[in-house]
């Protein structure tokens, strides 16, 4: 069986994105990405909301691009070869290595976590707090730069209370601090 972990990158103030037209997080660099393309490494299974999906689709291709970097090149093909499962209404179609759900999403989400081997990530803040309603997320990993956004997108959906008990805590590159939770059942 595997496990579902939500885990982003957020702001000391909790939140994934700032406020339209003001400041937002400061692009990671190569010490972090590394770091990055080793959890991919490590991912079994992707399950991404439209707009997370969308985001991440620049990565078919980011490794064709002369001016990509060289640990960006290290990353593109990790997570193209990381099965998909996009939830969206809206989408009509995705790419190489995806699958679209659109209905049942619980019964969909319950049968990947029981046919899995290993991690299964969950991306996006919107998709998180519907799947953690759901019971299925086994891990929250906050990676916390050292940046106050002021406002934005919050890491956590404000309709969604949970009681979480500490997991474990790292000292990343670039004054990034890792804090794992898991949550109280």
């Amino acid at each position: 069986m595997g496990r579902m972990l939500y885990g982003m990158i957020q702001s000391l103030d909790g939140y994934i994105s700032g406020p339209e037209g003001g400041p937002q997080l400061p692009m990671f660099g190569e010490p972090l990405h590394r770091y990055f393309n080793r959890q991919m490494e490590n991912t079994a299974a992707a399950v991404y909301g439209r707009t997370m999906y969308e985001i991440m689709r620049a990565w078919e291709t980011w490794d064709a691009d002369p001016e990509s970097s060289p640990v960006e090149k290290e990353f593109a093909p990790l997570w193209r070869r990381v099965p998909k499962v996009v939830v969206s209404t809206t989408l009509k179609a995705v790419g190489p290595n995806a699958r679209l759900v659109s209905d049942d999403v619980e019964a969909e989400l319950r049968r990947l976590k029981a046919e899995t081997e290993g991690i299964i990530e969950v991306a996006g803040a919107s998709l998180a707090a519907s799947v953690g309603r759901m019971g299925l997320i086994d891990e929250y990993r906050l990676f916390i730069r050292p940046t106050v956004l002021g406002g934005g997108k919050p890491f956590f959906r404000p309709d969604l209370p949970l009681e979480l008990k500490l997991a474990g805590t790292e000292t990343l590159p670039e004054g990034t601090m890792l804090l794992t939770y898991e949550p109280v059942r």
